[in-house]
């Protein structure tokens, strides 16, 4: 049976029951939040690291949530923010003179399977060459199919500007895909 938001909820504003509610929470989003994170930063190391950091956050923040949006938009919105931070900090410890996406490129390549297609590779690394907000608001609605209206107060962004971003992310992503494949 699965546990409703409401009572995912009541667990976690319980103090008596916080704890049950963090694990119960987990055990709810921890796989759909871990696969929006991977996307973001590729390393599933890394990824795993940045889901933890994000159900301390919300545990540490659970206070905060209004309950004016759904526990997975919450979350989802913090999960993002973690994300962008991880790919921050690695922009930030990069020595060498190597551009940040063709760094993004490389690690998608190295942490594909030997097996993949050599087109989700190429959509891989695409995205991964895309400006931060097109690459986000692409993910979203590409793999998570989430409608503008969550996304828009996920990121913060007018439902305009999240299918303006969209649609140059598309756009650029089949240009990067023409241009680099070989048949």
């Amino acid at each position: 049976m699965k546990i409703k938001d409401a009572e995912i909820i009541a667990l976690m504003q319980d103090p008596r029951t916080l704890e049950k509610g963090l694990r119960v929470l987990m055990d709810a989003y921890q796989s759909r939040l871990y696969w929006h994170i991977r996307r973001i930063i590729v390393d599933a190391d890394l990824a795993q690291d940045t889901l933890q950091e994000t159900f301390i956050k919300a545990y540490q923040n659970f206070h905060q949530f209004k309950n004016d949006s759904q526990l997975y938009t919450w979350l989802y919105r913090i999960a993002t923010n973690e994300a962008l931070q991880q790919i921050n900090k690695l922009k930030r410890m990069q020595k060498t003179d190597e551009d940040p996406e063709y760094y993004m490129q490389n690690l998608v390549a190295d942490n594909t399977e030997g097996d993949a297609e050599e087109i989700q590779v190429l959509l891989q690394k695409a995205i991964q060459s895309l400006p931060e907000k097109q690459k986000l608001v692409f993910m979203m609605r590409y793999y998570d199919d989430l409608p503008y209206e969550e996304i828009s107060r996920i990121v913060d962004m007018s439902v305009g500007t999240l299918k303006t971003n969209y649609h140059y992310a598309k756009q650029k992503i089949e240009e990067y895909i023409k241009e680099n494949y070989e048949r």
